[in-house]
């Protein structure tokens, strides 16, 4: 599985450490390769990699600004990508499993502690995503809504 991993300037060092935590775990991990600087905007950041997570599939995302929501609600905006901003475990399991969710926002200033923030990474990796009929039937809806109304 292939892990896309982006940050505007607020989440450069905790990406730093995540990709490293990752990659010393096994896993394949690419930055989306967008520089950063101190005027750099969140959702070139988020587009591009929701993109890559849309063109590949089985791959996931993590997403990290300050607070994971403005990274959230533009990675939201790519059609097929479930972006859910989890500051817990509870939240990254449920975003997986309940909402089907492909990508993850962080906040670095939100959840600053380094070991909840590889637990929160953890559980939304190697949580399976959505199958209970009751999550499919709300996920489909939401996919269905997209492709109608071209989000």
């Amino acid at each position: 599985m292939k892990i896309y991993i982006g940050c505007d300037h607020r989440g450069v060092d905790l990406k730093l450490k995540l990709a490293k935590y990752l990659e010393d775990n096994g896993l394949v991990v690419e930055d989306i390769g967008l520089p950063n600087s101190l005027l750099d905007d969140y959702p070139e950041f988020a587009f591009k990699l929701g993109e890559m997570v849309r063109d590949n599939i089985g791959s996931l995302g993590i997403l990290i600004c300050g607070s994971g929501v403005g990274m959230s609600i533009a990675a939201n905006k790519v059609k097929g990508i479930r972006c859910v901003r989890a500051v817990s475990v509870d939240d990254a399991f449920k975003g997986k499993n309940h909402n089907g969710c492909n990508v993850i926002a962080i906040g670095s200033e939100v959840t600053p502690d380094l070991n909840l923030v590889k637990e929160i990474i953890d559980t939304f990796i190697n949580t399976k995503s959505a199958s209970e009929e009751r999550h499919l039937k709300r996920v489909n809806a939401i996919k269905d809504y997209e492709e109608k109304n071209e989000c």
